[in-house]
């Protein structure tokens, strides 16, 4: 779904003119062409940000870039797809993470020279299921989400695990950390087999 989001985008974006999905939602811009867009939406590049002094480089892959016609802002736009009862939204409590990516994003951005709007948009693509057959085709809703967050956390949380990296004591586990229930259970694990030995 991702691939095919940014091809048909990237048409509108060569054009210059509005996707109609930005159209019939009152959004008043267009894809925004950049000679490192395809870099910016890289898995393994993204948009990259240095600290120097940090020595610490940060990065994040964004599926596609907007400009507001009026401010000239760049607006971060992220694809989701899932297949769901019901209107696809994002108020689980989970989706704060969708809502992290994109402030991350954000601020990388930010970091590279770009003015950038707070608020930016969620293309979420809900796959029918009252179909009664599947035919090898999938039909899909499509909804776009505004969301305008903040990236005022991200400066502070890179500090904190920087110096939680730097520090000399290990951060206590909580106790609903799923990875830190993993890393006991391996602990577990490798001490009976030494035991064992």
């Amino acid at each position: 779904v991702d691939t095919l989001l940014k091809k048909e985008f990237d048409q509108y974006r060569e054009a210059g003119e509005p996707h109609p999905l930005m159209v019939e939602n009152g959004i008043d811009a267009i894809p925004f062409p950049h000679d490192d867009l395809d870099r910016w939406r890289s898995n393994f590049k993204g948009v990259a940000h240095l600290d120097a002094e940090k020595n610490l480089e940060f990065f994040g892959a964004v599926d596609d870039l907007w400009i507001d016609n009026q401010s000239g802002e760049i607006i971060v736009v992220d694809y989701k797809a899932t297949s769901k009862n019901g209107e696809v939204t994002l108020d689980a409590d989970w989706q704060i993470s969708y809502k992290r990516q994109m402030e991350f994003y954000q601020w990388l951005l930010r970091r590279n020279g770009l003015t950038v709007s707070d608020t930016g948009y969620f293309v979420y693509c809900n796959g029918a299921r009252d179909r009664d057959r599947f035919d090898a085709q999938l039909d899909f809703s499509i909804k776009v989400i505004p969301y305008t967050g903040s990236d005022n956390w991200v400066d502070a949380t890179i500090d904190d695990a920087f110096a939680t990296l730097n520090g000399q004591e290990i951060p206590e586990s909580l106790s609903d950390c799923e990875f830190c229930h993993y890393i006991l259970d391996v602990s577990k694990v490798a001490q009976t087999n030494r035991d064992a030995n």
